[in-house]
């Protein structure tokens, strides 16, 4: 018959060390005020007997997790992975662990659900990776004393929001290309439920009509590369198509190979712009000029900002912007002779 065995108690740790339970708790709990000879003791003992300590008993008696709660709903896109990947550094970097809670469906259910499973789980703050609509019409109910940050969305005036300069980093493509001469720019644009794909379109329509320039009708996409190459079959069939911004460097790979099969040479008769200058966007063929975005401030600055919230116990509203910039590099050129401004 199995026996369970008995779970180490921090008497028995006491004892086997020689010191008081106080004294273990406090080295449990990181207290500075230990003689560095009696918290080695204290180790040593825990080691040899196994001991663990209760963290979340610890937590409850203290008011906090040490924890942040992610919300996101996938994981498929370039963008979330790296800002996930900088939000857990950041995190740990502050002694905080993070809780992933995706959503399976993007719809206002599937949101309500996420924040309601948050009344279950061990978490001090969130941080929202979505559409701020589904945040809305979804009727979130954040558990007591659990402050959120929202990140890229439009919602600064309900939430606090840390974003890309979306429209800024936009406006610098669309001008670039301008710059070298090209008559107008076409977009490869993102899913239209996406807040970034809304904020890019706008910025680059804006910018062209700012200009005095033609807004061609753009191509959409679903980030993916291969949703890029079937717009690059269509744009490649465009006569007066010189210049293209893709809303992402996913979209731009699968736009340069649509251009490359049908004959239309980058950056000879086609100028590409990408958005994001994920690690890969130098090899491409030809190296992608694109917008880079910052994603490790990115993380950094949620952490930041829902940490601050946390400590002052207040909600804070307003967007926080990271900057952007362009990245130049060999897939942009001025247009062939004739087929620019004159």
């Amino acid at each position: 018959m199995h026996i369970r065995k008995r779970r180490v108690s921090m008497a028995d740790v006491a004892r086997l060390a020689g010191v008081s339970s106080q004294t273990v708790s406090r080295v449990s709990n990181g207290h500075p005020g230990v003689v560095e000879s009696t918290r080695q003791q204290v180790l040593a003992a825990m080691k040899e007997l196994g001991y663990r300590p209760n963290s979340a008993a610890r937590a409850l008696k203290r008011g906090e997790f040490r924890t942040i709660g992610v919300i996101l709903f996938t994981l498929a896109t370039t963008g979330n992975v790296r800002t996930l990947e900088a939000i857990s550094a950041s995190a740990a970097e502050e002694g905080y662990a993070i809780t992933l809670l995706p959503v399976a469906v993007p719809t206002q259910d599937g949101v309500r659900g996420a924040f309601t499973r948050l009344g279950e789980l061990a978490v001090d703050a969130v941080i929202a990776i979505l559409e701020v609509h589904l945040l809305d019409a979804a009727t979130v109910s954040l558990p007591p004393n659990v402050q959120v940050v929202v990140v890229d969305s439009d919602a600064g005036d309900r939430y606090s929001v840390v974003d890309t300069d979306q429209a800024g980093g936009t406006r610098e493509a669309v001008r670039h290309l301008l710059e070298l001469g090209h008559r107008t720019v076409w977009h490869l644009a993102g899913p239209e439920e996406s807040f970034a794909a809304q904020r890019r379109a706008a910025a680059w329509r804006a910018t062209l009509t700012e200009a005095g320039r033609p807004v061609p009708p753009p191509v959409r996409g679903d980030w993916s590369a291969e949703s890029g190459y079937r717009a690059g079959l269509r744009l490649a069939e465009e006569p007066d198509c010189t210049a293209v911004f893709a809303a992402n460097d996913q979209m731009a790979l699968g736009l340069l190979r649509a251009l490359h099969e049908r004959g239309r040479s980058v950056p000879g008769d086609v100028s590409v712009v990408g958005f994001d200058d994920i690690p890969e966007a130098s090899s491409f063929m030809p190296p992608l000029t694109t917008i880079h975005q910052d994603f490790a401030e990115l993380g950094r600055r949620s952490v930041e900002g829902v940490l601050r919230q946390v400590r002052a116990d207040t909600l804070e509203r307003g967007t926080t912007l990271v900057p952007t910039w362009l990245v130049r590099r060999e897939s942009t050129a001025p247009p062939p002779a004739g087929r620019g401004i004159e």
